[in-house]
């Protein structure tokens, strides 16, 4: 299921990223979403790894709070 807005994405993601942060988070998933849709049951939590991949390489976590590298 691709996220159309970064307000539709999981709680869990929208409410501890900054939003640039988010923006790639959803785009990095509906890239994800899309190239593995041939892994069935796997696609959705193959494409929240990518998603999270793509924010760590641009994004870290410093106590607690995510910051730009």
């Amino acid at each position: 299921m691709p996220y159309a807005s970064i307000e539709d994405l999981p709680d869990s993601v929208r409410g501890h990223l900054p939003e640039h942060a988010a923006e790639i988070y959803r785009s990095a998933f509906n890239h994800a979403w899309v190239s593995y849709a041939d892994r069935g049951p796997d696609r959705e939590e193959i494409a929240h790894r990518v998603a999270w991949a793509a924010v760590k390489k641009r994004y870290r976590k410093v106590e607690g709070v995510w910051v730009a590298r």
